[in-house]
């Protein structure tokens, strides 16, 4: 499985995930936000410029977030994704809204829609568990790195946490 495949994954099957942010004094703060689309190598939401999590993306990049699908535990699978978003403003919003025409009634006005602004997941690392296949299905994945494939693979039994923390750092810190 691809990081393209997996991100249409969150779009499509999954679409509401759990967003943790950080507010000013570093707590985190968690929200339910819905995928809106994705395409080769990112996630894009949207929110609207006056909510506390706008001024919480503003004030720091960094997000993790989760989500989950199927009924009981070992029906499901999960997907998790820690890292950077960048505001794209209004351009992709048309789109968005094609995409998603239920946000028409959250804000049914070219009124309303002027307060919306769309976010962009396009750095960070993951991780895809699917308690369903047996043997569970783990993959570890990384956006924003130049040859997605080679960062594609199953994940082995790591040897120590010095060597988690190393995928991560060089995943949200590419050469």
């Amino acid at each position: 499985m691809t990081a393209k495949e997996i991100l249409k994954f969150i779009e499509t099957q999954i679409h509401t995930v759990i967003i943790a942010s950080v507010d000013q004094d570093n707590f985190p703060v968690t929200c339910a936000i819905d995928i809106m689309d994705s395409d080769e190598s990112s996630l894009y939401f949207l929110t609207a410029c006056g909510k506390g999590f706008y001024k919480r993306l503003i004030s720091n990049s960094h997000i993790s977030l989760t989500g989950i699908k199927g009924k009981y535990t070992m029906s499901r699978v999960a997907v998790s994704i820690q890292g950077i978003v960048e505001e794209n403003g209004t351009e992709r919003l048309p789109l968005l809204l094609q995409k998603n025409p239920y946000m028409n009634e959250i804000y049914p006005t070219k009124e309303s829609q002027k307060a919306l602004t769309v976010f962009k997941l396009t750095k960070g690392y993951g991780e895809w568990f699917d308690l369903s296949k047996k043997p569970i299905e783990r993959i570890s994945f990384s956006l924003g790195k130049s040859s997605e494939e080679k960062n594609m693979q199953p994940i082995r039994l790591m040897k120590n946490a010095q060597t988690v923390k190393n995928a991560r750092m060089s995943a949200l810190n590419p050469a």
